[in-house]
């Protein structure tokens, strides 16, 4: 809502040392290179993992979701 201000969420060094380390194992890809695969292989699954409010939203037709939490 406009005008609060909600505390930012505060994660554990051990949680935000473990993002760290699979931060350099993910590939992040454009838009435009996503579309690119989705076309080149109809197998591929675009997987959309924000928060469910992100989700719900508003997301891409050929997304499924699931969520960071479950990764």
């Amino acid at each position: 809502m406009p005008g609060i201000n909600l505390p930012r969420m505060q994660h554990s060094p051990g949680f935000l040392k473990l993002v760290n380390e699979a931060r350099s194992h993910v590939k992040e890809i454009t838009v435009d290179e996503a579309r690119d695969r989705l076309a080149r292989n109809p197998r591929a699954v675009l997987m959309d993992v924000r928060e469910e409010s992100e989700w719900q939203a508003g997301h891409a037709a050929e997304t499924i979701h699931l969520g960071k939490g479950i990764l």
